[in-house]
C-alpha cells in the first residue's frame, strides 16, 4: 500500500470522526450510551464509504506447493494379454496408483496407450498397435520444463512410431518396468517383409524377407512361398547362437493379371510356444497397364534426368529419351514429352498429326516459338529474346484431376522469354507466372483437352530445381514426384472424363485403418462440395452388409473403416442426386502385428533407461521403485511465493457492514424518536 494511500485513509478516519461527533456528541445534552451509539455508527457509515471511494490496494503473500508429476503409463495393446502378462500388469498399475506415499510426494499421472494416447482409459489389452514413441511426444506437452519421472509399464515391443528409445525429453527419469516372461524362447519368425504393391505382367517381381531366431543352439528351418495352397518357392536356412538373422531375395514370376495373393511360412521341426509369426500374408497387384513414355529433346539439361527420375518414380511407367534425328516408331509411346522444341522438331509434330498421341511441351530459352505457333492452336507466344525469372502461383480452382499445392511459391523460379502468352482455346491452367510478386497474366502450367486429346505446357525450364527444393523442403522427392505423376497420369490416358472419382488400396492387414478417398464433380467437371455420397460395403465371405456416409475431406470426401474381419469385400460407392457410381473390391489380410512376439523386448527397454537416467524394474521390484522414489531428492515438492492484490471494493463484507451499520443506525433514531 502506497504512503499516499495510508495518508488517505488517516484523513479518512479523522473525517468520519469528525462528522459522528459533530452531530451526536457536539451539541447533545447527554450524551448518553445511545448517542455514543449512533455517533459510533455513523462513524462506521462515513468509515465504509470512504474507503470505498478510495479503494486501496491490499497485497497478500501466501505460499503454493507444487508437487512433482509422476507419470504411470501403462501398455493397453494386445501384446501384452499375449504374453499373459495382462493380470501383473493391473496389479503393477493399482499398486503404484494406491500407494499413499507416492501420492503425498507426487502429483500422480495415469495414462495408457496402444496405437493412441489415453487418460483415464480402463486397461481392457484390446489395442491393435504399440506406439511408445507417442507416450513420448505427448508427455512433453503435458509436462514442459519440468523434471520428473515417467513408469513406464510395457513389454517394449513397439509396432509403429519412431525409435522410442530418444523420444522421451530430457527432463524424464524413465523406468520401464519390463512385462511378460523374459525367459529365452525358441522362436523363428517373419520379421518383415517387403514387397511391390504392383507388378507387370510376364515380368519377375523382388520379395525381400527378414527371418528372425530366438534361441542358442543351432537349427536348420525351411522358408517356402505359396500360392492357392501350392509351394512356388522353397529353400533351407540355418541359424545358430551368432546367426540370429537372416535376409532372403526372392523373384516371383507375374504369370496372370489381377490381385494375386500370396503366403510366405518358416517352419522347423522343433516345436514353438508361438507359432503365429511364422506365417505372413502378402498380396501383389499384377497390371498388364505400363506406360511407354518418350522424353524427346535435341538438348543437354539437368531437366531431363529430373523428368525421367520423377516419372519412372511410378513402377508403371518406362521412360525413353530421344533425338528427333531419327524418330521413328511413335506409335509404341502413350505420351511425348516435348522438350524445348527446336526447328527440328518439325518432323515430330508432323508424324503426330496421324498418331494423335498427347503431348507434355516443355518450354525454355532454347524454344522455338514461331515453330509453337505453328504446330499448335492453345497458345499464342509474342515473345522478346529477353530473359525472365517466373515464380508460380498455385490456382485452387483448377479441376482437371487431383492436385495439391506442393508449396510452389517457394519453389525456385523458371526462364523463360519475356513477352506475352495469349490462351486461345478453353485452357485449364494449375500455374500462374509472376514477375517480383507481380501477377503478369501468362501461364505457368496449363492443360488443353480437345475430344480425346489432351495436351499440356509447362513454360519454363530449370524444374529440375524444384524438384531438388521440394526435397529440402519434405525432406522427400515425393510430393514433386507425385504432382509430375498425376500430369503424367492424366495425359498418358485418353478415357473420357468421370464425374466419380474414388481411390483405395487393394488390400489391407488387418488392424489398420482402411480409408476409400473419393471426389465427385458436376457438369462443369467442378468439384462438388455438397455431394452426399454413400458407400454400400458387402462381406463377401459372411454375406453381411454395412451402409455409411463419406465426411469431407481435404479436396474431397472419405469413408473410414477400423476393425474389419480378414475377408474380401466389395463396395459400392453412389451420389444420391445424379446415382453416379462406382464399384470395388479389397482384401484385409489376416494379419495382427501384436502377436509377433514371445517375449518383451528388455535390451530396448534397457536401452531406453540408460538414455533417460533411469534403471529398468521388474513386476517383483515395484516395492524397490517404490522406495526409490520416494527417497530420491531430486524429486522434491517445489514451493511458490504468491502475491494476490485485491481492490477493497471486491470485498463484499465491507458492503454488508455498511448496510448493515446504516441499518442499525436508522431502526436506533426511530425506536428512540430522533427521526
Amino acid at each position: 500500500m502506497t504512503t499516499s494511500t495510508i495518508l488517505l485513509i488517516l484523513l479518512s478516519v479523522i473525517i468520519s470522526g469528525a462528522v459522528a461527533f459533530y452531530q451526536y456528541l457536539f451539541k447533545a445534552d447527554n450524551q448518553n450510551k445511545t448517542n455514543w451509539l449512533l455517533a459510533f455508527l455513523r462513524f462506521i457509515s462515513v468509515f465504509s464509504l470512504l474507503l470505498l471511494l478510495i479503494n486501496p490496494v491490499i497485497s497478500r503473500k501466501s505460499i503454493e506447493t507444487n508437487k512433482i508429476p509422476l507419470a504411470i503409463v501403462a501398455d493397453n495393446s494386445r501384446s501384452i494379454s499375449e504374453l499373459k502378462a495382462n493380470d501383473v500388469e493391473k496389479e503393477v498399475f493399482e499398486k503404484l496408483t494406491s500407494n499413499s506415499a507416492l501420492k503425498e510426494k507426487f502429483e500422480i499421472q495415469t495414462y495408457s496407450f496402444d496405437e493412441e494416447f489415453f487418460a483415464g482409459k480402463p486397461l481392457d489389452f484390446k489395442g491393435n498397435q504399440s506406439n511408445i514413441d507417442n507416450v513420448a511426444t505427448n508427455l512433453k506437452q503435458l509436462n514442459k520444463n519440468t523434471f520428473y519421472p515417467v513408469v513406464l509399464l510395457t513389454d517394449g515391443n513397439q509396432t509403429i512410431g519412431n525409435d522410442y528409445v530418444y523420444s522421451f525429453q530430457e527432463t524424464a527419469n524413465v523406468f520401464p518396468v519390463v512385462l511378460g516372461d523374459t525367459t529365452t524362447t525358441f522362436d523363428i519368425k517373419i520379421n518383415q517383409l517387403n514387397a511391390n504393391k504392383y507388378a507387370f505382367l510376364k515380368n519377375k517381381f523382388p520379395v525381400e524377407v527378414f527371418l528372425q531366431y530366438n534361441g542358442s543352439k543351432a537349427i536348420s528351418a525351411n522358408f517356402s512361398i505359396e500360392k492357392n495352397g501350392k509351394k512356388i518357392s522353397s529353400q533351407a536356412i540355418n541359424f545358430d547362437k551368432k546367426i540370429k538373422v537372416q535376409s532372403v531375395q526372392i523373384l516371383l514370376e507375374a504369370d496372370r493379371v489381377g490381385l494375386q495373393k500370396y503366403k510366405a511360412v518358416i517352419s522347423s521341426a522343433t516345436k514353438e510356444k508361438n507359432t503365429y509369426n511364422n506365417v505372413k500374408n502378402f498380396a501383389v497387384e499384377v497390371i498388364d497397364q505400363r506406360k511407354e513414355i518418350a522424353i524427346i529433346s535435341d538438348i543437354s539439361h539437368p531437366d531431363l534426368g529430373a523428368l525421367k527420375r520423377a516419372i519412372e518414380s511410378n513402377a508403371q511407367r518406362k521412360v525413353t529419351l530421344l533425338k528427333t534425328n531419327p524418330v521413328s516408331d511413335l506409335k509404341k509411346y502413350n505420351l511425348l514429352v516435348l522438350y524445348q522444341p527446336t526447328a527440328s522438331f518439325r518432323k515430330v509434330f508432323e508424324a503426330n498429326k496421324n498418331l494423335r498421341i498427347n503431348t507434355f511441351t516443355i518450354t525454355g530459352m532454347s524454344t522455338d516459338f514461331n515453330l509453337l505457333n505453328q504446330m499448335q492452336s492453345d497458345l499464342e507466344f509474342r515473345l522478346t529474346n529477353k530473359k525472365e525469372d517466373f515464380t508460380s502461383s498455385f490456382l485452387t480452382g483448377f479441376n482437371l484431376f487431383a492436385q495439391n499445392d506442393i508449396q510452389f511459391a517457394q519453389l525456385p523460379p523458371l526462364e523463360n522469354p519475356f513477352g506475352k502468352i495469349t490462351e486461345k482455346g478453353n485452357l485449364n491452367t494449375l500455374l500462374t507466372a509472376k514477375v517480383n510478386g507481380i501477377d503478369v497474366g501468362n501461364p505457368i502450367l496449363t492443360f488443353s483437352e480437345k475430344g480425346n486429346s489432351r495436351s499440356a505446357y509447362l513454360l519454363g525450364e530449370n524444374s529440375w530445381k524444384w524438384r531438388m527444393e521440394s526435397h529440402v523442403i519434405n525432406q522427400s522427392y515425393e510430393k514433386y514426384d507425385q504432382f509430375i505423376d498425376k500430369i503424367i497420369q492424366y495425359l498418358s490416358t485418353n478415357s473420357a472424363k468421370k464425374s466419380l472419382l474414388v481411390e483405395h488400396e487393394s488390400f489391407y492387414n488387418s488392424g489398420e485403418t482402411i480409408e476409400i478417398f473419393a471426389q465427385y464433380f458436376n457438369k462443369s467437371y467442378e468439384l462438388e462440395e455438397n455431394a452426399n455420397l454413400s458407400i454400400n460395403l458387402t462381406n463377401k465371405n459372411t454375406k453381411s452388409t454395412k451402409n455409411y456416409n463419406f465426411s469431407k475431406a481435404n479436396n474431397g470426401y472419405q469413408a473410414i473403416f477400423d476393425g474389419l474381419e480378414p475377408g474380401n469385400y466389395a463396395f459400392k460407392v453412389k451420389e444420391s442426386t445424379s446415382n453416379a457410381s462406382y464399384n470395388g473390391t479389397f482384401e484385409v489380410l489376416d494379419f495382427d502385428v501384436e502377436k509377433q512376439f514371445v517375449n518383451p523386448d528388455v535390451s530396448k527397454l534397457q536401452q531406453l533407461a540408460n538414455q533417460n537416467k533411469g534403471e529398468v524394474i521388474h513386476p517383483n521390484q515395484i516395492d524397490k521403485l517404490i522406495q526409490k522414489l520416494l527417497e530420491k531428492d531430486t524429486y522434491l515438492p517445489v514451493e511458490k511465493s504468491l502475491i494476490k492484490n485485491s481492490p477493497l471494493i471486491d470485498w463484499i463484507f465491507l458492503l454488508i457492514i455498511l448496510a448493515v451499520s446504516l441499518t442499525t443506525e436508522w431502526f436506533t433514531r426511530k425506536y428512540n424518536g430522533l427521526l
